[in-house]
């Protein structure tokens, strides 16, 4: 599957479930381990578990198994691999000490804010 339905896919799920603060980052040429990444928060450990859970049961519907689900017995920071799509779904505290999107996009060209190639879905 193209890596854009399955964005608008991730994006779907992460909207069902009223995930909160939903980015994405475009890491092409950053890295070979995916094209977009996906952040979002939840609002607590069993918010972002059962995030996580329906952007799971989104991609087996449309036929795409993800390669890795983990941190769901934690629930602070679920990772969901979908391939070309890598989805974090973190509590707000613990996306802050982590800064994802600061680590992704240093050195981007036009960053006023810090944050590139970043993307906002207003989900």
């Amino acid at each position: 599957m193209p890596a854009i339905p399955l964005r608008q896919l991730v994006l779907d799920a992460l909207d069902e479930l009223k995930a909160k603060d939903i980015r994405e980052i475009d890491v092409r040429g950053k890295t070979s381990i995916a094209d977009l990444l996906v952040i979002a928060s939840g609002t607590s450990a069993r918010h972002v578990k059962s995030i996580a859970d329906e952007v799971v049961k989104f991609a087996k519907k449309a036929g795409v198994m993800p390669l890795g689900v983990e941190g769901e017995v934690e629930g602070e920071w679920v990772l969901v691999d979908l391939g070309d799509i890598i989805v974090h779904v973190m509590l707000p505290r613990i996306r802050e000490f982590y800064g994802l999107e600061r680590l992704w996009t240093v050195g981007d060209h036009g960053a006023a804010d810090g944050f590139g190639d970043e993307f906002t879905s207003e989900a």
